[in-house]
C-alpha cells in the first residue's frame, strides 16, 4: 500500500519516505496507561519518535506532550493534560508524532476527531513504527481522500484491539475475584493497601496511615460522638478522605477536592472488607462452598468488632446536619420550657451594647412556641459551671468500655438473604450444566447457613475504667467543646423559664432547672452532693 503524498506531486513507500523539509516544527506526543510498563516506556517512546523525526526532516526541539497514566480508551486526545495543551495552539507546530497508532486513539471516533482537527490546521501525524512500518499522514493537502481511508481503517483495528483488550481484563478480573487473598487490581478497599504475593500477583496489606483514622473514628463513635460531628472534625484538621489518600498514594492530583461526608464513614464501616473478605457489589463473594473469600490474611476489625460498629451506627442518628454555633457551652442542653425544643446561641452581631443570648428555636425549625423564652448566655453559662463542678467537680472521672461479644445473626440474615435471592432463580434454567451450577450455588449457601446456626451467641459486657482524674482538674484544662461534651455525658439539662419583673439585672435563679441525669445520680455524686450542701450550710451560720 502506497503512503499519502508528503510533497505534492510526490508519492513515496512508508518504509523510505522522501526527507522532509527541515523548517517543519514536530511534538514528540508520549502516553502510558500504566506508568510501570517498561516495554512502552517514555524513552523507548521518544527514541522511537526521535528516529522519525529524524528521517523525515522535522525538529522536534524540546516540544513533547508527556500523558503518563492516561488511558486511551477512556480519554480523547483533546482531554489529555498536555497533548490536549498543544491542540489548543495548533499555530507552535507543523507535526505529532506517536511511536504506534495505539499511543494516538483507540476508538474510530476519537481517530475521526483527530483527523478532521488535522485537515483543518493542515498538520501532519505520524506514526514511528507500526504493523507496515513508519506510516506518514499528511492532512496539509485536505483534497487527498487517501490519508483519511487510512485513518479510518486503522482506527477500526485499534478500536477492536481496545475490545479484546477489556474482554480479556474482565475476564481475569472475574476469575480473580474468587481466589483468595488475589487482589484484582483497580483502587484498594480504604484501609488497605496492595502488596506483592508470594508465588506472583497482589494481595492487600493493611494501611497503617488508613488505619490510624479508622481507628479513631470507632473510638470517637464509641465515646458517644455523631458522625457528622467525626465528619467535620476530619475535614477541620485536613485527614484526607478515601479518594484524595488513594490519589496520593498512587501520585495524582484530583481535579476537585473531595471532603469526608456521612455516607463515606458510614460505607466504609459497613463494610466487610474490614474483616478481611472480598466485597464486589456491595456484597461478599463467596466461593463454592458458600464461604466468604478472603482478601487479606490481616483484617483490620473481628467479626465481632464488626458487628459492634454496625450496632453502633443503627443506634446513632447521622442525618443531624453540623451547626455552626456549637461552640456554645450549652448547645444542646439549653432548653425551652414552653415547648421543650433546644434553644439556640443569638450572637446579636450587628447589635452594639447587646450580649449575645440563647433563645428558643422553635420559629427557625419551622414550629410554634405559645412562649418562646430568651437569657443572656453568660448568666447560664455561669451558673451552670458553678453548679456542675459544685455536683460532680470532685468525683472521679470513669468511663464504660464494652467488650463485644459475638452474634451469628447478622451474618445469617446476609447469607439468608443471599440463599433467597438465589432460590427466585429456581426453574429458568435450561441447561443440565446450569441445572447443575444452580444447585451447586444453593448447597453451598445452605450448607453455609447450618455452620452459621451451629455457632453459639456470646453476649457483649462491660466495664469500669478508673480515670484517677477529678472533673474538677479536667474542667480547668478542657475547651469549650470539651467542657459542652462533659457535660453531655453527665446527661446535664438546662430549662428555661418566664421571666420576672427586675430579672434583666442579674440571673434570677427561679428561672432556671439544672438535671443532673443517670449514670451520675449513683451514691458517690449523691454523697459528695450532700457534702457541698453541708459546707454552703455552714458558710451561712
Amino acid at each position: 500500500m502506497m503512503a499519502k503524498p508528503l510533497v505534492s506531486g510526490t508519492k513515496h513507500s512508508t518504509h523510505s519516505p522522501k526527507r522532509m523539509s527541515p523548517h517543519l516544527r514536530g511534538v514528540s506526543c508520549l502516553r502510558l496507561s500504566v506508568l510501570t510498563d517498561e516495554t512502552t516506556s517514555p524513552e523507548r517512546q521518544h527514541g522511537a519518535n526521535e528516529g522519525a523525526a529524524g528521517a523525515l526532516g522535522i525538529d522536534l526541539a524540546d516540544r513533547k506532550a508527556v500523558d503518563l497514566g492516561v488511558s486511551a480508551s477512556k480519554t480523547t486526545p483533546f482531554e489529555r493534560p498536555e497533548l490536549g495543551a498543544w491542540l489548543r495552539r495548533p499555530d507552535d507546530f507543523d507535526a505529532l508524532l506517536f511511536w504506534r497508532f495505539d499511543r494516538a486513539i483507540r476508538s474510530m471516533d476519537d481517530m475521526h476527531e483527530l483527523a478532521k482537527w488535522a485537515r483543518e490546521h493542515r498538520k501532519m501525524v505520524v506514526f514511528a513504527e507500526g504493523p507496515g512500518g513508519r506510516l506518514v499522514l499528511d492532512f496539509r493537502n485536505p483534497l487527498d481522500p487517501m490519508a483519511q481511508l487510512m485513518v479510518t481503517l486503522f482506527a477500526f483495528a485499534a478500536q477492536m484491539e481496545a475490545h479484546s483488550i477489556r474482554e480479556r481484563v474482565a475476564g481475569a478480573q472475574a476469575a480473580m475475584r474468587t481466589m483468595a487473598l488475589r487482589w484484582r487490581g483497580s483502587r484498594a478497599p480504604y484501609g488497605h493497601l496492595p502488596a506483592p504475593l508470594e508465588g506472583g500477583g497482589w494481595t492487600l496489606v493493611r494501611d497503617k496511615e488508613a488505619v490510624k483514622v479508622i481507628e479513631r473514628i470507632i473510638k470517637d463513635l464509641v465515646a458517644g460522638q455523631t458522625v457528622n460531628s467525626i465528619v467535620y472534625a476530619l475535614n477541620a484538621e485536613g485527614v484526607l478522605c478515601p479518594a484524595e489518600h488513594w490519589a496520593k498514594y498512587k501520585g495524582r492530583k484530583l481535579k476537585k477536592p473531595v471532603l469526608w461526608n456521612a455516607t463515606t464513614i458510614t460505607r466504609i464501616l459497613r463494610s466487610e472488607t474490614l474483616i478481611g473478605w472480598k466485597v464486589s457489589d456491595g456484597k461478599p463473594v463467596r466461593d463454592q462452598n458458600g464461604a466468604p473469600v478472603l482478601a487479606t490474611l490481616d483484617p483490620i476489625l473481628t467479626r465481632t468488632e464488626f458487628d459492634a460498629v454496625g450496632a453502633l451506627l443503627d443506634g446513632r442518628s447521622i442525618n443531624n446536619s453540623v451547626r455552626k454555633d456549637t461552640n456554645a457551652l450549652l448547645f444542646g442542653i439549653v432548653h425551652c420550657s414552653s415547648c421543650g425544643g433546644r434553644m439556640y446561641l443569638n450572637r446579636q452581631e450587628g447589635k452594639p451594647g447587646q450580649r449575645p443570648t440563647y433563645r428558643c428555636g422553635a420559629s427557625p425549625r419551622g414550629e410554634i412556641c405559645e412562649h418562646p423564652m430568651n437569657i443572656r448566655a453568660d448568666w447560664v453559662d455561669e451558673y451552670v459551671t458553678t453548679e456542675f463542678l459544685r455536683i460532680l467537680g470532685g468525683l472521679e472521672i470513669t468511663y464504660t468500655r464494652t467488650i463485644p461479644g459475638y452474634d451469628p445473626q447478622p451474618e445469617i440474615d446476609a447469607t439468608l438473604a443471599e440463599y433467597e435471592e438465589h432460590q427466585a432463580q429456581q426453574g429458568r434454567q435450561k441447561s443440565n450444566a446450569a441445572k447443575t451450577a444452580w444447585q451447586k450455588r444453593a448447597d453451598a449457601l445452605d450448607a453455609r447457613l447450618a455452620e452459621l446456626e451451629s455457632r453459639e451467641k456470646v453476649e457483649a459486657r462491660t466495664e469500669e475504667i478508673r480515670t484517677g482524674r477529678t472533673y474538677d482538674e479536667k474542667w480547668v484544662k478542657a475547651d469549650t467543646a470539651a467542657r459542652r461534651k462533659m457535660l453531655m455525658n453527665a446527661g446535664a439539662r438546662l430549662d428555661i423559664m418566664a421571666g420576672t419583673a427586675g430579672g434583666w439585672r442579674s440571673l434570677d435563679v427561679r428561672r432556671v432547672s439544672l438535671e443532673i441525669l443517670d449514670p451520675f445520680h449513683d451514691a458517690a455524686a449523691d454523697a459528695l452532693a450532700g457534702v457541698a450542701a453541708e459546707v454552703e450550710n455552714a458558710d451561712r451560720i
